[in-house]
């Protein structure tokens, strides 16, 4: 024990080099301790300390896009299956969407038009060895009649063609394709689901008891869908589904953000985006979005500002990063870390 006054303690406290010591190592104490707490938060929440921020191109060494085009009785299919597959991941997009936006333009695709974060979910699910089949829905959004038997019966005929049968089925939709996604789990075996941006419909329909483990990814800061989020979480929990969450929360632009995420954005043209939005008062101090992208003029101050695009099909790729950013409503692929290792621990 030091005792006060004991020239021992006096050594202590004196040396420059031990004081020195003692400060870097409650340092790296503090440092540590928040480190935890951030994974902790970030594992349940979906802070940005537990999502990947991937580039563009950070699967280029990895996995290509080589998507297959069809169609059966009349309904769009674009699909690709990696070598060795370990599951299928069918993916339901929102309303306005269609199935080529989660595919870059290939020749074996020329229409398609690889949004960001759809892209990104196909490209990582390649490359953890899921086969990826994408449908575009008859109408702007998914409907519940008609149009669910036959896109039941197309992903039944697909899996049966491809000879994929025996391996697990999983699915993920956003917002309108949440909800469809949702409503076909009843019909279809899928080992799991995520339902993005979308609470699904069970409040309209009869859930059976073998539903699905689900995974609701979802933005908090719409209250009215979190709560009915919420409301849903418990109603399949009491049912003994096995069911979680992630929450999206927003984050702050940078100036090489849309660079980093948007094939063809070069650097230059992303800083002065970033310049223009801080300039125009559409993000406050810390670069946090002050309203969601189609809520902003960004668009009519750039072509003010007379800044060219590569691609004018850029834009609709831009307003869906700014809607990111902004975390109200919009598909993302931030989570993809924890959603396919969800869909990974549902398989067995």
């Amino acid at each position: 024990m030091i005792k006060r006054g004991n020239r021992f303690s006096k050594t202590w406290y004196g040396s420059p080099s031990i004081r020195g010591a003692v400060i870097i190592a409650l340092v790296v104490v503090v440092f540590l301790v928040l480190m935890l707490f951030f994974r902790e938060d970030g594992g349940e929440s979906g802070s940005l300390s537990a999502v990947t921020m991937e580039k563009w191109n950070r699967f280029d060494n990895v996995v290509q896009f080589q998507p297959t085009v069809e169609r059966k009785n009349g309904t769009e299919l674009i699909w690709q299956i990696p070598d060795r597959p370990k599951a299928v991941l069918f993916l339901a997009h929102g309303c306005s969407g269609k199935a080529g936006n989660f595919w870059d333009r290939t020749s074996s695709c020329p229409d398609c038009v690889g949004l960001p974060e759809e892209r990104l979910i196909v490209l990582h699910a390649l490359s953890r060895k899921f086969a990826v089949l994408t449908i575009t829905s008859s109408g702007k959004c998914w409907s519940f009649g008609n149009e669910r038997l036959v896109v039941v019966g197309v992903v039944k005929w697909w899996i049966e063609k491809q000879n994929l049968e025996k391996i697990p089925l999983v699915a993920l939709g956003a917002s309108s394709g949440g909800y469809f996604v949702s409503a076909i789990a009843a019909d279809l075996r899928f080992n799991s689901i995520t339902l993005m941006i979308a609470e699904g419909v069970f409040n309209r329909m009869d859930i059976p008891k073998d539903y699905p483990p689900t995974l609701f990814v979802h933005m908090p800061k719409d209250e009215a869908r979190k709560l009915r989020v919420d409301e849903n979480l418990e109603v399949l929990k009491e049912m003994g589904v096995d069911v979680a969450e992630i929450k999206c929360m927003e984050f702050p632009l940078s100036p090489n953000f849309l660079a980093d995420r948007i094939p063809n954005l070069d650097l230059t043209t992303s800083v002065q985006l970033f310049k223009l939005f801080q300039e125009r008062g559409f993000i406050d101090k810390n670069g946090f979005m002050r309203n969601d992208g189609r809520a902003t003029r960004w668009k009519a101050a750039a072509s003010e500002r007379k800044i060219l695009f590569p691609d004018k099909k850029l834009v609709n790729h831009i307003q869906e990063e700014l809607n990111l950013a902004f975390a109200y409503h919009e598909m993302t692929s931030l989570q993809n870390e924890q959603i396919f290792s969800w869909f990974e621990s549902h398989m067995k």
